[in-house]
């Protein structure tokens, strides 16, 4: 087997790996306080739940191109809130610097490495050759279409 069909699986694996770990930690987030804190906590919990599900869905066949934004999706938002919290606050909800730690700065490289990772593997998917397409103008092309007038 060559490497370049070991490394889509592997960027597929890894990138399921790091989404699972992110929700496991607003996960663990949720059940250590955060649940208390109104609008947030859901948020944590719909952020968690979310990423596990499509963390499944992406080691099961070859997930379309919408799963693969989806993922990015959520990886997007939580850092988006990250970032947010800590800047102009989310839903009147503030923090201060990488607290919790250590869940803050992990939280912080799996959301990272789960866009890298998805970066990588839609470029190892794009390098794949395509079905060839007759040239507009040929026979082949001629007779799947009516010409004009």
């Amino acid at each position: 087997m060559t490497a370049r069909r070991l490394l889509a699986p592997a960027l597929r694996t890894a990138t399921a790996a790091s989404l699972a770990a992110g929700g496991y930690l607003h996960a663990w987030l949720y059940l250590d306080g955060y649940r208390s804190v109104p609008v947030i906590g859901p948020l944590f919990l719909l952020q968690a739940g979310a990423s596990l599900a499509l963390a499944v869905l992406l080691l099961i066949g070859t997930p379309p191109l919408l799963l693969r934004i989806a993922a990015a999706g959520v990886a997007l938002g939580a850092l988006a809130g990250f970032a947010a919290s800590r800047t102009v606050g989310v839903f009147g909800f503030t923090e201060h610097g990488l607290r919790p730690a250590p869940q803050a700065v992990l939280s912080l490289l799996a959301e990272t490495g789960t866009l890298l990772l998805l970066a990588a593997w839609q470029a190892t998917l794009a390098e794949r050759p395509r079905a060839a397409r007759p040239p507009v103008g040929t026979a082949a092309w001629a007779t799947t279409r009516t010409p004009p007038g």
